[in-house]
């Protein structure tokens, strides 16, 4: 079973992966009065860049989901 600590860390790369695909929003898109990005104005992205922060927050993500799945014994299937 995994331990706590490493739980926390994969934890910890998860905020500091979804931080990072964030920060590139706020860097390149600008946002409305309400605070929302404005997608709209977002005419340069780079959809490649994009996918490749996306893809490091999803595994992270699924990571931590085995991980809870792990330390819980839940059955999901």
């Amino acid at each position: 079973m995994t331990s706590i600590e490493d739980t926390k860390k994969e934890m910890r790369k998860y905020e500091e992966t979804r931080n990072a695909f964030y920060d590139h929003f706020d860097n390149t898109i600008k946002k409305l009065e309400n605070g929302q990005f404005d997608f709209s104005q977002a005419q340069n992205l780079d959809a490649q860049e994009i996918y490749e922060l996306f893809f490091k927050l999803d595994y992270q993500a699924r990571k931590i989901r085995g991980l809870l799945i792990e330390a819980r014994d839940i059955k999901v299937g």
